[in-house]
């Protein structure tokens, strides 16, 4: 009895699970760093013409003071996140110290980095939702 009841619950709960992240469309970035997969760069886009929508500042805090540093990818996803709100195509300039204690925090770093939006945004592919 009990192990048919965790049969069906099993089973109500896989019917009830959201599509996976899987079946999701990739997004469609302007252009990408291959290193961290996002459009968040450590130095000037020279090829294209741009215009500047804004300086960005993000923070990525360890959970407890046994966590690991974050890493360059974590710290460029939490600007692109950012820059993403502001409706820009790309982050350049990003820059990132070495994390600190604080009062409030087992460790902080702190990164920052202009958004950009490029000019010829008509010839761009459209993002998927």
């Amino acid at each position: 009895m009990i192990r048919s009841a965790v049969s069906v619950a099993l089973a109500l709960a896989v019917a009830a699970t959201p599509a996976l992240a899987k079946d999701k469309p990739a997004k469609t970035y302007a252009m990408v760093n291959p290193d961290v997969g996002v459009p968040v760069f450590p130095h000037d886009i020279t090829d294209r013409p741009y215009t500047v929508i804004g300086e960005i500042k993000a923070g990525v805090r360890k959970a407890t003071v046994f966590s690991k540093e974050a890493s360059q990818k974590k710290i460029y996803g939490e600007l692109w996140e950012r820059a993403e709100k502001m409706n820009a195509d790309a982050v350049i300039n990003a820059k990132y110290g070495d994390s600190h204690v604080s009062a409030l925090s087992w460790g902080k770093t702190n990164a920052t980095g202009t958004a950009i939006r490029f000019n010829d945004r008509a010839a761009m592919p459209t993002p998927a939702n």
